[in-house]
């Protein structure tokens, strides 16, 4: 049974991250079926689907302890969007740091300050030895956000998502990468 209760994961300067309430569906739902943030993911999403995600999540993080969970602006409280680690199905070995934001939080440094909490949960609490990041290869404002947090391009793979696939650029940075960027 999904528990939408909202717990605080992590917290930055300016953002709550966080397990997602039933509140937060409708404007989730918004994000996910706008067809600009859609762009690059398999497509705009019906509020089904949108919602069956943020259970996914939900649950994902109570068994796991990683999820693409809520990101809450602490100031007001408003929904951004999410952001989190996960194991995408095409590439269940590796940890993936993914975010997704409603478009008019574009452009705030949101996805990096909230990417960058769960590189160091990720790190730090979780062990791992490394984090990737995918994006589309026209993504540049993802790709942007990689470049911010220090990762730096792997390879490119053909990566299925939700029945379609995509040419995908995948960035890295390695736990002693990461700490050696934070120390300076």
């Amino acid at each position: 049974m999904t528990r939408w209760d909202g717990t605080v994961v992590l917290t930055t300067d300016r953002l709550l991250l966080r397990t997602f309430r039933l509140d937060d569906l409708p404007s989730y739902a918004a994000l996910n079926a706008d067809p600009e943030v859609a762009r690059y993911l398999s497509g705009p999403l019906t509020r089904e689907a949108s919602d069956e995600i943020a259970a996914w999540a939900n649950d994902k993080y109570e068994r796991d302890r990683m999820g693409l969970i809520a990101v809450e602006r602490r100031a007001g409280g408003r929904f951004l969007g999410m952001c989190g680690l996960h194991r995408q199905s095409s590439m269940p070995d590796d940890v993936e740091v993914a975010w997704r934001l409603a478009h008019e939080h574009w452009g705030n440094g949101y996805a990096t300050e909230a990417a960058t909490a769960w590189l160091d949960y990720g790190f730090d609490t979780l062990g791992l030895s490394e984090i990737i990041s995918m994006t589309d290869v026209d993504n540049h404002r993802s790709l942007a956000v990689m470049r911010r947090l220090g990762m730096h391009f792997d390879r490119e793979e053909q990566i299925e998502d939700g029945g379609v696939l995509f040419d995908a650029l995948i960035h890295v940075i390695a736990a002693d990468e990461w700490r050696a960027r934070r120390a300076r």
